[in-house]
């Protein structure tokens, strides 16, 4: 696991790339337009409008969006105003816990 060899920006990225395939994953499932985003807050948005509620938080989405970018080509930090921490690697990886349970009940999905 990238955050017990203390690699911060990779927990944080793998964090919200799993939450962006967890609910694309509905999105195909429910046979709905693909969106080509990676804003969380957007995909869950076209969840909602459908009536599928995901298990995510408007704090938690806003974080997710903030590391995409950065993430991707991170100079320092995948946070665009801070350095990343234990603390919030552990939040972020606890929020794609929860998102991974919300949508094998969605899907039926054993986790």
């Amino acid at each position: 696991m990238a955050l017990e060899h203390g690699h911060l920006n990779s927990s944080l990225q793998n964090a919200q790339q799993a939450i962006e395939k967890y609910l694309k994953a509905v999105i195909v499932e429910r046979d709905l337009k693909f969106l080509r985003t990676h804003s969380i807050r957007e995909l869950v948005r076209r969840l909602s409008e459908q009536g599928v509620i995901v298990n995510i938080y408007d704090d938690e989405m806003d974080l997710m969006d903030t590391i995409y970018l950065p993430s991707k080509y991170p100079i320092y930090s995948a946070l665009p105003n801070a350095m990343p921490d234990q603390a919030i690697c552990k939040d972020a990886l606890n929020i794609a816990e929860r998102v991974k349970a919300s949508v094998s009940v969605i899907l039926n999905f054993k986790t």
